[in-house]
């Protein structure tokens, strides 16, 4: 089965080819970062012109590299939400004018459920269920019993600021560049993440809750009263090593009440090396095989809507006439 993948959700405009949901064909990406890096964040109407004027050449390209014509490929994949409502429109049009046009099979992929089957692509080590998987991005931090394709469960989630948010915001409070995450990670680098002793959010005893807004309004005092004396590597490292903290906690705890024979990282926090040391050093230590995938693929991509719509066949399925564009699409 070879799917078209499509991913506007927020500021990439991406399209793929996948094989059988593993074997990536093409994977194409465009970001915005130009567009957007003098805002000091992603601007909504910028974002979706931007698809409107990339995601034709987008979708030539991904076939082209993938040698193949629309002709060939069995299925059509778009993400229908959640995400910015005007960049989920251009894609989902899209996607219904290629599938009608053409005949082929519509699937509606939540984004997040791409991001959970991104761990299958080009790889040898594949998930087996059931899994858990510690999903974090921009807008979502959440834990996830993935019983099957079609069986997933959120059991732990942010009760306000989701992890990528905070590392772009205090980013923002250290003057570093658009985007904000990459650009803490690089400077904490040379940091010593032991230097600031900002809190770790801890719920009650079993609760798998996160939460990120207490650790950023923390740095923001400490830097006030601060007056820079603190260098501002080791701000990050410490900020930095907090967020990690407070992930890998909830991912042992979902460990302690169940066993899983698989634990997954996946989102676009997921390319942070500390994070992503620290989850394999976890599944290291108990004995558990723990999967990070490659950073393209934590990162969005179409490549990884591709991989879900293949992986929950019917249940992703839809009109190609009635598909709306949900930016808060249920999980």
């Amino acid at each position: 089965m070879i799917l078209l993948g499509i991913e506007t959700s927020c500021d990439d405009t991406a399209t793929a080819v996948v094989r059988d949901g593993r074997h990536v064909l093409s994977n194409v990406s465009t970001n915005q970062d130009e567009f957007h890096a003098k805002y000091g964040g992603i601007v909504p109407e910028i974002a979706s012109r931007r698809h409107a004027a990339l995601l034709s050449a987008a979708v030539d390209d991904a076939l082209g590299r993938a040698s193949l014509s629309l002709a060939d490929i069995d299925g059509i994949a778009v993400t229908a939400g959640p995400g910015l409502i005007g960049s989920l429109v251009v894609g989902v049009a899209a996607a219904k004018a290629l599938a009608f046009a053409a005949n082929k099979p519509l699937y509606a992929v939540n984004h997040l459920h791409g991001h959970i089957f991104a761990a299958f692509l080009d790889t040898e080590r594949e998930p087996v269920y059931p899994f858990l998987t510690l999903l974090v991005s921009g807008g979502h931090s959440q834990l996830v019993a993935v019983e099957s394709p079609t069986d997933l469960t959120v059991i732990g989630k942010t009760r306000d600021d989701a992890a990528g948010e905070a590392f772009d915001k205090t980013a923002r409070l250290l003057d570093l560049p658009f985007p904000g995450g990459p650009a803490l990670e690089a400077l904490a680098r040379d940091g010593n993440p032991r230097a600031v002793a900002f809190p770790r959010y801890t719920p009650e005893p079993g609760a798998l809750d996160l939460s990120f807004s207490g650790l950023k309004t923390s740095v923001r005092t400490f830097l006030e009263n601060d007056g820079g004396k603190t260098a501002r590597a080791d701000v990050a490292a410490s900020f930095q090593a907090a967020v990690v903290d407070v992930l890998i906690d909830r991912v042992s705890r979902a460990l302690d009440a169940r066993d899983y024979r698989t634990i997954v990282l996946s989102g676009g926090v997921a390319a942070n090396t500390a994070l992503a040391d620290a989850f394999r050093a976890l599944g290291a230590k108990r004995g558990i095989d723990a999967i990070v995938p490659e950073r393209r693929f934590c990162t969005d991509n179409a490549a990884m809507i591709a991989a879900a719509a293949e992986r929950r066949g019917a249940a992703a399925r839809v009109d190609a006439l009635a598909l709306t564009a949900n930016p808060n699409l249920p999980f």
